[in-house]
This record gives C-alpha cells, structure tokens and sequence, in this order.
C-alpha cells in the first residue's frame, strides 16, 4: 500500500493543502459509475500538477469504503498514483468517516511535530448509495469538527438511490450535499481541483472564497 512521505517534508517545507477523496466503492457502484469516478480521480490528479505551486502544497489520501481501505496515505500530487477502484461490496460510511477523520488528525499530528503549516483540509464523500452500518456518531463528529474549523466536509451524491436526506443529516446545515449531474465526475474534480489551486495559492489560515459548487456538475437536492 502506498503511504505517507514524512521525509518528503525535509526537501519540500511548503505548507500543505490536505484533502481526503473519500470514495464508495461498494457493489452498485459496479460498471460506468466506477469508471467513470477513477477517470475523474486521474484527471483531478492531472490537472492540479499543471500549477507548480500546487504541486508542491496540495497532498491527497484516498480511503475506499466496501469495505473501508485506505488506497492512498497522504502524499503530494507528484508522488499520487490514482487507483483503479472496483466495485465491491456494502457502504460502511460510518466506519469509513471515522477512518479518514482519525487519517486527518494524525496526519496534522505530522505537520505539526515537523513545524509544516497547512491549511484548513477538506474531506470529500462521493457516495451513491446508503450507508450500511452505524452512521450517527460519524454524522455528529462531521458537524462538530465543522463548527470547530477542523476541516471542511463535502458530500456528494450519485444516481437515483442514493439517500441525500441522510447525506443532509451528516454534513453542516452551511454545505449542504450536492447531487451529482449524472455521471459528471470530471467536471466535479476538475471543480475541486481548482477549488485547491485556490486554497494553495493563499496564506495558511486565511479565509478562502471558494466558489459554490454545483454550476454545472451538481445540485442541492430539495
């Protein structure tokens, strides 16, 4: 399993610009949502290494969830080798929550103890299905670690059986999900990393406009 470069840090003392790509890869996702969710991967990996300072801040980690794994330990984008996710089993999205909420925390552990800023992390749940285990405690802790400015949460939900209700009940009421337009999951990489150029090219703890998600990959669900 690819993993974290603490090393990394003696060579490059840029701060970082963390994210969590927390993806489904349970059973429903089988055929065209899979492949089309690790074409989007590949082309967020693509596209933010095109901005040499970006290159340098962003670092990503990828935790898979059916079952929950952990595909990608925090590295910068030049280091990143996108997954070939297949489908597999049930949406443990608790569990899978927690896990990259605990991957988040020891990785600001890591920053910290190596004198690195970095910025606010942002955690993306791309999801089409409902969760199968306990999901409640994860919710509260999502909520939680929002209203503290811990990190920034985003929910996405994909297809029609996807519950953007409980989605709604896990996120803060101030980012609300977003429905995915089809299949579009380039456009909403593309989005994101453009959203972490932006973070990248600011100063560690300040306050970043990001534009609103969901011009043309996606929409709140009412």
């Amino acid at each position: 399993m690819p993993i974290g470069n603490n090393a990394d840090f003696a060579t490059n003392a840029e701060p970082r610009c963390p994210v969590v790509l927390l993806l489904d890869n349970s059973g429903s996702m089988g055929g065209q949502p899979i492949q089309q969710l690790n074409q989007g991967v590949a082309a967020f990996k693509q596209s933010v290494e095109q901005d040499g300072l970006a290159a340098l801040r962003v670092e990503v980690a990828i935790v898979s969830f059916g079952p929950v794994v952990m595909r990608q330990d925090f590295v910068t984008i030049d280091q990143f080798v996108p997954p070939q996710l297949q489908a597999e089993q049930l949406t443990p999205m608790g569990e899978a929550i927690n896990y990259a909420l605990d991957l988040l925390e020891n990785r600001k552990a890591d920053y910290k103890n190596n004198g690195i800023q970095y910025y606010r992390p942002w955690v993306f749940l791309i999801t089409d299905g409902n969760p199968t285990d306990t999901w409640q405690p994860a919710a509260q802790r999502v909520r939680q670690g929002e209203n503290d400015k811990k990190f920034s949460f985003f929910a996405v939900g994909v297809g029609q059986g996807v519950d953007m209700k409980i989605l709604s009940q896990i996120t803060a009421p101030t980012r609300p999900p977003r429905l995915l337009n089809g299949l579009d999951f380039t456009s909403m990489f593309l989005w994101l990393s453009q959203s972490m150029q932006q973070v990248a090219h600011s100063q560690p703890g300040a306050t970043t406009m990001i534009q609103t998600p969901g011009i043309g990959w996606g929409q709140v669900s009412t």
